[in-house]
């Protein structure tokens, strides 16, 4: 047991030259701990690294992840431009007040609209339904074509 202190290795119970004596470290070799405690050395992936197999690109997603599909933005479109083009508001459209606004807005064009306009009103309603309408195409479309709605 004196004779394994005694020895180059400061570390009891790993393999002889595991640790590099002082006649060793100016050496190229790597410093490799094997024990029957630890496990053998794995090099860990570096994804960045694996970058360089794949020709220099670095996919997270799938190439296809937005799935655009042109039905969905066309149905989602004329979805939203037939109900809101109803005219439900003192006898005008959503869209038709949403239009007429910009005109009047754009009439004094180098000063922007205040915000008590109706303008802005007209702008978030007449968005806000038509990227509810275009979500909720994009679900029953997707689900249709990929059967996500079987039982």
């Amino acid at each position: 047991m004196a004779a394994t202190f005694a020895s180059s290795s400061a570390v009891v119970g790993l393999g002889s030259g595991s640790l590099p004596s002082p006649s060793r470290i100016s050496s190229p070799r790597k410093i490799c701990l094997s024990s029957g405690f630890v496990k053998s050395p794995v090099t860990a992936r570096n994804p960045l690294r694996l970058a360089g197999a794949d020709g220099g690109k670095f996919m997270c997603f799938q190439p296809d992840w937005l799935r655009r599909d042109l039905n969905v933005i066309g149905f989602g479109l004329i979805g939203w431009l037939a109900p809101s083009s109803i005219p439900a508001i003192d006898g005008k459209s959503l869209t038709g007040l949403f239009f007429e606004s910009i005109g009047t807005e754009l009439a004094h064009f180098p000063t922007p609209p205040p915000l008590t306009s109706q303008f802005w009103l007209w702008l978030v309603t007449w968005h806000l339904g038509l990227f509810i309408c275009l979500t909720f195409g994009q679900i029953g479309f997707k689900g249709r074509t990929e059967d996500y709605f079987q039982k």
